[in-house]
């Protein structure tokens, strides 16, 4: 069985380095691709297999449709790499609302419930995020995400309206920055460790607030030392292939 390249052994295109057409991507190959909005991650995934011709690509870390940015894919050999990039921290910007809690955690669903937010501060918000989310902090997966239970993709069941009970998780935040509070808008910096969920931290961070929260905006800028802002356009990926 083929052991994983090492990832500072697998070619990276990006802007700065840009990919050779007649290459063989199967021999194993890594793209950074800033992901549009409303895109999911397997819709990347099938445009880079229509550029390139090949089947065997995978991406190393979904983005939800309603996020942007960083999504690096693997091709060929290329593929039995994507854990070392997983496993690197991550680094998002993300828009945190206030007053209101949606069943997903972020505003893919509709608002179920609301609460008050005038009292909250942007002293407070820093004073939690010091207090109560850095470091190792616990979290419990949101039923709308793609984590199986008994085979079957929490979101499916989500939604049924079944809900579930999920072993919470242990994630860790290196790092969290406000860049913006505008009540009830909250623009946040956080690096944090692979399995993270940033709507969860939205979320936890609205009950922590004795308020409600959900997600409304969501940027991936980095993995590991990789950037958003070198990162392929999928109008640039095109121009290249097709």
């Amino acid at each position: 069985m083929a052991k994983a390249i090492p990832i500072d052994k697998l070619p990276f295109y990006s802007k700065k380095n840009l990919p050779d057409p007649s290459f063989d991507f199967s021999e194993g190959a890594a793209f950074l691709i800033s992901k549009p909005k409303k895109w999911s991650s397997f819709d990347v995934v099938k445009r880079l297999r229509k550029c390139l011709d090949l089947r065997k690509i995978g991406h190393a870390g979904t983005l939800d449709p309603m996020a942007t940015g960083l999504l690096i894919l693997c091709t060929g050999k290329g593929t039995k790499s994507i854990s070392q990039i997983q496993s690197q921290p991550k680094e998002y910007i993300g828009e945190v609302t206030f007053g209101a809690a949606t069943p997903s955690h972020d505003a893919e669903t509709e608002i179920e419930e609301t609460a008050e937010f005038d009292h909250i501060t942007k002293n407070m918000v820093e004073e939690v995020l010091r207090d109560q989310f850095d470091g190792q902090i616990i979290q419990v997966p949101p039923m709308y995400s793609a984590l199986k239970h008994n085979g079957t993709p929490l979101y499916k069941l989500a939604r049924k309206g079944k809900e579930v009970k999920r072993t919470p998780r242990q994630v860790i935040i290196y790092e969290s920055q406000i860049l913006n509070f505008q009540n009830p808008k909250l623009e946040l910096y956080v690096k944090c460790s692979k399995g993270t969920y940033i709507r969860t931290l939205a979320y936890d961070l609205g009950k922590a607030l004795d308020s409600l929260a959900h997600l409304t905006g969501l940027k991936r800028t980095a993995i590991g030392d990789f950037k958003n802002e070198d990162a392929l356009s999928i109008d640039e990926l095109e121009a290249l292939f097709l």
